[in-house]
C-alpha cells in the first residue's frame, strides 16, 4: 500500500463534475483507491461516496493505494488533483 497527502486547488472542490473525473481517473487502474478526510474513508471510484465527503478546495485528503498497480494510480491521482482536477 502507498498512500500520500494531497490539497484540494480548485475552487470549487469536488462538485459533481469535478468528482466524475476523479472517479473515472481511479476506475482506470486496478488498485483498491480511497481517500481519507476528517478521519472518514471514501471509495475513489464511486461517486456517491466522493460527493459524500463534500471536499471543498484546501482540503487535504490523504489517497491510499493498494494492488498491483498501487505506484502508477497514486501517482495518476496526484497529479490529476495538483492539476486541478481538469478545470
Amino acid at each position: 500500500m502507498v498512500s500520500q497527502v494531497v490539497k484540494i486547488k480548485n475552487a470549487t472542490g469536488l462538485h459533481l463534475q469535478a468528482a466524475g473525473v476523479f472517479c473515472q481517473t481511479a476506475m482506470r487502474y486496478k488498485s483498491k483507491i480511497t481517500f481519507k478526510l476528517r478521519g472518514d474513508e471514501s471509495n475513489a471510484k464511486s461517486v456517491l461516496s466522493v460527493l459524500g465527503a463534500c471536499v471543498v478546495a484546501g482540503d487535504e485528503l490523504e489517497l491510499f493505494c493498494e494492488g498491483e498497480d498501487e505506484k502508477e494510480a497514486l501517482a495518476g491521482m496526484v497529479k490529476l488533483i495538483e492539476n486541478g482536477l481538469g478545470e
